[in-house]
Parts: structure tokens; C-alpha cells; sequence
């Protein structure tokens, strides 16, 4: 259920309404748009008498809402959130956010020099893994905590902040002593005690969608982190599994309107892990920016062929430099600004 409230409702009226939905047992979320404030009610609708709501002052409408998902609904919210991450970067509006870096920190050197480039090109935020979640358990698994600290150095040296993904309830703490934005990878997007966690972690989180999930139930998974009390998340599509095996997943590029149309929630977009080789990487971040992301996600090394996990999909850095000044270009042709200004 959600309850529109007038364009002149008081802050008693409002505040008498959400005391009445806490004493129904419910949970009222506030949410203060341009025009209205909407709250969004979450529990069983029938310990709550609508016609009682519907008259109470400040009230202008009272909406059933049948999507699963309420807090991340489109009626719930009908403005676009935006997100910041850091101190300056925001995650939606006019600005296509760029996330950028390798797979997986491996030294001082190579994330230092990836912190650099991304920086001069634009990007705002600096990618990369540090205990990394792979396949084959004899696959490279990151360096830790030690990476954390490299990717913080390296992140601060060039005026970036850090997105690094978070694997379990216990990492939680010390990742976002050094991380701006906390990544939940594919393979824990339906790990609802991490979600839930995460929504009194007090940081954005940057929710991928999982390897076979339909787009409903990634929004049901940010439900989740919504409900605890958390407004700050970001959706990231990064491919999805089907039967065609000439790249890494499919990458569902149309999930970018239809989230835009179901959802207040920004979207960005991973064409690294969503085709896994390198020459489609950049025709896809294009099309991404085309379609109205408001981000992407590059994995990007000074030397690919030598990198320790998804050197195959990672850019170097001529390549990342001239997909910047494209999609740059691109972006102001649909009256966006792409990354930081050079």
C-alpha cells in the first residue's frame, strides 16, 4: 500500500499518519518527492482500515499496489533516486557514472597505475576486487585485506572512490572501513541475510543481477536491502544466462528501460562480465550509455594478457581512453554527462 499525501500536508499530518500505520503493527517509509510525500507501507494491509486512512487530514490518495517489490517501485518513488557515493560522485540524474579498474588488485603497481588512467579519462570510481569469488577454487582469490588497503591509497591518491564486492555478513564491517560502495556479485543476489545486513551497513550498495534471475525478482532483492532502511542502492546489469556460448552471458540491455519504466532505482551496466571479450566490451558500454544507464562498469589493466583473473575481458589502456571519449560523446548527444570533466 501506498499512501500519497497532499502538496500542502503538514509535518503533524504526516507525522499522525505514520504513527497510525506503526500502531496497525505496520512499517511506514517516507518518502519526500517534488510535489508530494509518499509513504510506503509494508506488513499485512489488512490490519490497516484504508477507508479510515483514506479520510484522515493530509491524505490524497491511497494506492494498492500489486508489484511484489514496494519500496522499489516506480508508484513508491515516482522520481528517480540519485545516489552519491563518496563525496562527489552521484549515481543517477544527469550524470553516467564510470566505474572503472581491474578484476582483481594484484600489486601496488598494477592498481596504482589503473587508478591513474581511470582517473585522467574521467572515471569516478575506482573498481576492483579484493576477495574474489571464482569458479574454480583454484582460480587467483584476491589478496584480502591487503588489497583493500591498495585500493584505498590508490583510490585517494587520484581523487576516486572504491566499489569492491562483499561476499559475506562478516566482511561487511571492515570492507566499508575502506570501500565507498559495497558490491554484491551475481552469486549473492538472492543471499538475503547479506541484503539485509547490508541495510544497516550505513553505505550504497551496488546490487548485480544474479546469473539467471528475471528482472522481478532482482528488484525483490532490493527490496530487501530497501526494508531495512537503506535508500541507497544501485542496480548493475552484468549479463545473463542463456543457451548462446559465443560470449561470456547475454548481456540485457533492455533491462536498462525496464527498470527505468518499473523502478526509481539507478541501473548501471557491466559489458565486461556481460560478453567476456575484449573487442565486444566497448560496442556494448556504447549501447549502454545509449540506452539510458547511468553508469558502466569497465574492467580495465595495464596489461591484460598478464592479468591474474578476467584478462580476457579487460581493456587496456588506449582502449578504455578512446571508449571514454565516445561514450562521452555519446552522452552529451542524449543530454547526459559521462565521468568527472578532464
Amino acid at each position: 500500500m501506498i499512501i500519497i499525501c497532499e502538496t500542502k500536508a503538514t509535518e503533524v499530518q504526516i507525522n499522525a499518519l505514520q504513527e497510525k500505520i506503526r500502531e496497525a503493527g505496520l512499517v511506514a517509509h517516507r518518502s519526500d518527492g517534488v510535489e508530494h510525500t509518499v509513504i510506503g507501507v509494508v506488513g499485512d494491509r489488512n490490519r490497516l482500515d484504508v477507508g479510515v486512512v483514506s479520510m484522515m487530514p493530509g491524505v490524497r490518495d491511497v494506492v494498492i499496489v500489486s508489484t511484489p517489490y514496494k519500496l522499489a517501485s516506480r508508484e513508491f518513488h515516482p522520481e528517480d533516486t540519485v545516489v552519491r557515493v563518496g563525496e562527489t560522485t552521484l549515481v543517477g540524474g544527469m550524470d553516467v557514472a564510470v566505474m572503472a579498474g581491474p578484476c582483481a588488485v594484484e600489486s601496488v603497481d598494477q592498481i596504482e597505475a589503473s587508478a591513474e588512467f581511470a582517473a585522467a579519462s574521467g572515471a569516478q570510481i575506482l573498481r576492483g576486487g579484493a576477495f574474489k569469488p571464482r569458479s574454480s577454487p583454484y582460480s587467483y582469490q584476491g589478496l584480502g585485506l591487503e588489497a583493500l588497503k591498495l585500493l584505498r591509497q590508490a583510490a585517494d591518491k587520484h581523487g576516486l572512490a572504491v566499489v569492491t564486492e562483499v561476499m559475506t555478513i562478516e566482511q561487511i564491517d571492515t570492507i566499508s572501513e575502506y570501500a565507498d560502495l559495497m558490491q554484491v556479485g551475481s552469486r549473492n543476489m538472492q543471499n538475503y541475510p547479506l541484503l539485509i545486513a547490508l541495510g544497516h551497513a550505513g553505505k550504497p550498495v551496488l546490487l548485480k543481477r544474479g546469473m539467471s534471475a528475471t528482472i522481478q525478482e532482482w528488484l525483490m532483492s532490493a527490496e530487501y536491502i530497501l526494508t531495512e532502511g537503506n535508500p541507497d542502492v544501485i542496480l548493475c546489469e552484468r549479463g545473463i544466462r542463456t543457451f548462446e556460448t559465443a560470449t561470456r552471458n547475454t548481456l540485457d540491455l533492455s533491462a536498462v528501460p525496464v527498470i527505468k519504466h518499473m523502478s526509481h532505482l539507478p541501473i548501471v551496466v557491466d559489458p565486461s562480465h556481460g560478453v567476456g571479450t575484449r573487442r565486444f566490451v566497448a560496442p556494448m558500454a556504447r549501447a549502454a550509455v545509449a540506452a539510458g544507464a547511468d553508469g558502466i562498469m569497465i574492467e580495465i589493466h595495464p596489461n591484460p594478457d598478464k592479468a591474474l583473473s578476467d584478462g580476457p575481458q579487460s581493456l587496456n589502456f588506449e582502449e578504455f581512453g578512446l571508449l571514454m571519449n565516445r561514450c562521452r560523446i555519446i552522452a552529451t548527444t542524449i543530454g547526459r554527462r559521462l565521468g568527472k570533466a578532464k
